[in-house]
């Protein structure tokens, strides 16, 4: 059974001034459509925000964040420092059940950031999750998992999940846990059998590899080249 469903969407983090231009890459030249622009994410926080743009490709999202400096540095001004302008900060998968398969990950030993966060709107209810890092740098510079659980309606899908709440909330969680000092990792194998094996190579699920084969039928007939 594959408790994930799709790829959410990819978040990726900006450097200082250049949210505007990624965002002109991911429009005009993939195609993408922007859906949300949030220029302060938690305006009231004394200590740091982030900027949240949000663009639509049908099928997934990306999300593209900036760090806001105060007080303090933004998370994300600090993950940029450590991984470069415009790298993944985290990958977003939508699950079945959001609730079991948290359960789920706990049977197995993996540690997530917090409790999922709830949000009710006039949309309906949006469930995330996020988890600790995959590596023990500190939670504002390490790379992590988020598991949503969401409406099925594409039009609610992204109103409800490219929000100014979720953005906040999620931006708080790792404040927090920076704050804290936590480099525990999400990451915990102990669970695995020493006997396991890979299990045999079976056909893909969802056919996404012929659908991806008609695409390249598609282009060849436009004069386009793999």
């Amino acid at each position: 059974m594959s408790w994930l469903v799709r790829v959410d969407h990819i978040t990726y983090a900006c450097a200082e001034g250049m949210i505007e231009k990624w965002a002109w890459f991911h429009i005009e030249v993939e195609g993408g459509t922007l859906v949300t622009q949030i220029d302060d994410v938690d305006p009231d926080n004394p200590k740091s925000s982030m900027k949240l743009w949000c663009i639509d490709y049908g099928a997934f999202g990306i999300a593209l964040v900036e760090g806001i400096d105060r007080s303090d540095k933004s998370q994300v001004s600090l993950f940029v420092e450590r991984h470069g302008d415009h790298s993944v900060q985290h990958v977003a998968y939508d699950t079945s059940n959001l609730d079991s398969f948290m359960e789920r990950l706990q049977q197995h030993n993996f540690d997530v950031l917090g409790e999922p966060i709830s949000k009710k709107d006039g949309f309906g209810i949006l469930k995330q999750l996020f988890c600790k890092g995959y590596s023990d740098l500190s939670p504002s510079e390490t790379q992590f998992a988020e598991y949503v659980q969401r409406p099925r309606s594409i039009k609610e899908e992204l109103e409800v999940t490219f929000s100014q709440q979720a953005g906040k909330g999620f931006y708080r969680q790792i404040e927090e846990a920076t704050a804290k000092g936590s480099t525990t990792t999400f990451t915990n194998f102990s669970a695995k059998p020493s006997s396991w094996q890979p299990p045999e190579v079976a056909p893909p699920l969802s056919g996404s590899y012929a659908t991806e084969d008609r695409l390249y039928e598609e282009q060849e007939v436009n004069g386009i080249k793999k």
